[in-house]
């Protein structure tokens, strides 16, 4: 789903199927993204924000994430689109989630500074003619029990309009290691809708970190080793001021 922050009240009290911070088939806890706290995550992002100096006001801030489905979700990423109160994209907050409840993020200053080629974050039209941003940083958190907190997270998204674009390439010092897309096209959020949704992807949400244990099963019987867990990082949110996309 893509949420605008600032409808999940609304949203709560319209659809019948769709509940925030309370069970429902399909639902929305603000526990499960930012600092993990029963409280609004607006607040939260705007503090964020503004320690990186990206000026938003009271500009949109769009979630892309899963939703709880029948009480259970698991994020490995959520995106944060936000925006100015012109409408204009001013940051990415790329939040990473593991699978031993420890959570990264990675925010990135999106503005004109990209196209002047000054800064490391860079930009490009697509055939569209919407633009791609493409931006990247150092890997700051442990996801995978086969691979060292080490590496570079290459970024490439579309600010989401009609329809979605988000690809992430981890490289190490040897070469590629991953490759991640998320596709989608628009359509509302109604109750007939997500009752069309549940029926086609009845366990979504349980279906990925069920695949995330299968794929580890997978990697250990072909005897790939285990690498050790650091702690995660001390401050929640790693500030990308330049961040060179080659």
């Amino acid at each position: 789903m893509l949420l605008d922050l600032d409808e999940l009240d609304y949203m709560h009290r319209k659809i019948k199927w769709f509940s925030v911070n309370s069970f429902n088939i399909f639902s929305f806890f603000d526990r499960d993204h930012g600092p993990g706290q029963d409280e609004p995550l607006r607040p939260w992002i705007e503090t964020q924000l503004a320690a990186a100096g990206i000026k938003t006001g009271t500009g949109r801030i769009m979630a892309l994430c899963l939703p709880r489905i029948l009480g259970y979700a698991f994020n490995p990423l959520t995106v944060y689109f936000c925006y100015d109160e012109q409408q204009q994209l001013a940051g990415i907050l790329y939040e990473v989630s593991n699978t031993f409840g420890e959570r990264h993020s990675y925010l990135f200053k999106i503005g004109q500074s990209e196209a002047k080629g000054g800064s490391q974050n860079k930009i490009n039209s697509m055939q569209d003619g919407s633009t791609l941003h493409r931006h990247s940083c150092e890997k700051r958190l442990y996801v995978s029990p086969f691979m060292n907190v080490e590496g570079k997270y290459h970024f490439r998204v579309k600010s989401p309009a009609n329809d979605l674009f988000l690809h992430i390439h981890q490289t190490d010092r040897e070469g590629p290691i991953l490759d991640a897309w998320v596709r989608g096209k628009r359509a509302s959020i109604q109750t007939s809708s997500l009752l069309s949704n549940l029926l086609r992807f009845p366990l979504l949400t349980l279906k990925v970190i069920s695949g995330i244990h299968w794929e580890a099963l997978q990697l250990w019987l072909k005897g790939v080793g285990l690498k050790k867990r650091p702690a995660a990082p001390s401050h929640p949110v790693t500030i990308i001021h330049n961040n060179l996309d080659h």
